[in-house]
């Protein structure tokens, strides 16, 4: 049956860097898992958010991750210099929880806080 990876989280970002993260989901579109990703019906205000969720064979994280690390490269496209941001939580069926932090062009991939283990359940 496979170890499954439960990954769930969200992107910030600003229009032109939406653009460019779904010419890059897009890119990486494998027709099962590319499915977990998600924008808002309607746009409100000033930050684009992109969301994803899904239960991901282990065997697939690696393509995953390699997604969420080309978006977080994404330069800034405005004067303020905002990259994109955003926080994942991915739930190995056996190794446990860990946090995926997007920021600063790179992932940074720490142990779940135990704050976030009822998500588990």
């Amino acid at each position: 049956m496979g170890i499954y990876v439960s990954v769930r989280g969200w992107l910030e970002c600003d229009k032109q860097q939406l653009g460019a993260i779904h010419t890059i989901i897009a890119a990486h579109d494998d027709g099962h898992y590319s499915g977990g990703w998600g924008t808002p019906r309607q746009h409100i205000n000033w930050t684009y958010y992109v969301f994803y969720g899904a239960d991901i064979r282990e065997s697939a994280i690696d393509a995953f991750q390699e997604q969420i690390s080309e978006i977080a490269q994404l330069p800034a496209s405005d004067p303020d210099g905002d990259r994109v941001t955003g926080l994942f939580f991915a739930t190995h069926e056996i190794n446990g929880m860990a946090e995926w932090q997007i920021r600063d062009g790179q992932v940074s991939i720490t142990p779940g806080d135990d704050r976030y283990r009822y998500l588990d359940a």
